[in-house]
């Protein structure tokens, strides 16, 4: 991984830099390796989660690590919302701690589309299971204008409505979360939106058999929900157009098998016609689809938070409040010589170098 970071810096600073590696994020070895960095020098600690201190936010452990440097760094917004010894126990103990730009641009648009969303506001929630994104559809509800649910999770809210499904998947014991989301929809008048048409196939295959069903009719029994139909499609394509504000996370079918990947594809070229909206896409399958369909350069943002981000942007707003935020560091709090220590996820690095 250090061998990778070197070459990164290298291509990204055009120039070459000493990338070294200390076996461990704490303890005797990082602190020697630590001290002995010299100006433009990086050092990449190992892995924080082989301590179970850092999942526990050990302040312990969070001391050990802030020992390290004397400014403290977090651009991994994908996991910036977990109170861990790396994400927050540290910032009791080492100041400044700053927003990176990435998360300063998370944060931006993320924040904007939570807080203060330019109407109508439009948020597409996929993927397979509701038990992974509940928080974030009850968070959602009171926001938005219409929520939409495809892929395998709108099985369990089809379940709720009293459909049979066949061998559709549907977690049992969150059809009653799934029932109290319609209510919440319901009662707050947001435009729940769900599948009026399926494609139907005969086994969980790339090549299987195919059928378009209406959702309003019990499924057959060996058959199963792999993606959403053309009216299903065609009622995704009209909300989306009028949107001022989309959000989508998540596939409308199983992305990786061509043939029901239709639905997803035709979400991306909807969302990426609409010129007038602020749109924001997380999830590495709605990802995938807007780069096969060519249409990445026409989305407003990129997530690399996935679904979390949007249970998540409150707290981190919240969170990186008592920050300096980004180009910030740059400017006002990085004098020559100072230890940088920088987050990216489950592992950290120390440098030297002067972060602008």
């Amino acid at each position: 991984m250090a061998i990778r970071l070197r070459e990164l810096l290298d291509k990204k600073l055009g120039e070459s830099i000493n990338v070294a590696f200390s076996p461990d994020c704490i303890g005797e070895v990082a602190e020697e390796m630590a001290r002995q960095l010299e100006s433009g020098q990086v050092l990449l600690l190992e892995n924080l989660r082989y301590h179970a201190e850092e999942e526990a936010n050990d302040p312990a452990f969070s001391k050990a690590l802030a020992s390290l440097a004397e400014i403290y760094v977090n651009d991994a917004f994908g996991s910036a919302h977990r109170a861990h010894a790396s994400t927050e126990g540290i910032t009791h103990f080492l100041k400044p701690a700053v927003a990176g730009l990435l998360m300063e641009k998370e944060i931006t648009y993320l924040g904007k589309a939570l807080e203060s969303p330019e109407k109508p506001f439009v948020a597409i929630i996929g993927g397979s299971k509701i038990s992974g994104k509940i928080d974030v559809i009850d968070n959602l509800l009171d926001k938005v204008d219409t929520l939409v649910i495809v892929g395998g999770m709108a099985y369990t809210f089809e379940r709720a409505l009293g459909v049979t499904t066949g061998k559709s998947l549907v977690e049992e014991d969150k059809i009653d979360m799934a029932k109290a989301a319609l209510e919440k929809a319901n009662a707050k008048g947001v435009n729940l939106l769900l599948p009026v048409d399926n494609i139907l196939a005969d086994s969980f295959s790339p090549d299987a058999k195919t059928q378009p069903w209406d959702t309003s009719i019990n499924f057959p029994a060996d058959w199963q929900g792999l993606d959403i139909g053309p009216k299903s499609i065609a009622a995704i394509e009209d909300v989306v157009s009028m949107a001022r504000t989309i959000v989508w996370n998540g596939p409308a079918g199983v992305f990786e098998f061509p043939k029901f990947a239709v639905g997803t594809n035709a979400i991306a070229r909807a969302v990426a016609a609409n010129k007038a909206a602020i749109s924001i896409i997380g999830g590495g399958d709605s990802v995938s689809a807007i780069n096969q369909a060519g249409v990445a350069d026409q989305i407003t943002h990129i997530s690399t938070g996935g679904g979390a981000s949007l249970e998540s942007c409150p707290v981190m707003t919240e969170r990186t409040q008592s920050w300096y935020v980004g180009s910030s560091l740059a400017t006002r709090h990085k004098p020559p010589g100072r230890s940088t220590l920088a987050t990216t996820g489950s592992i950290a690095g120390c440098t030297n170098r002067r972060l602008a």
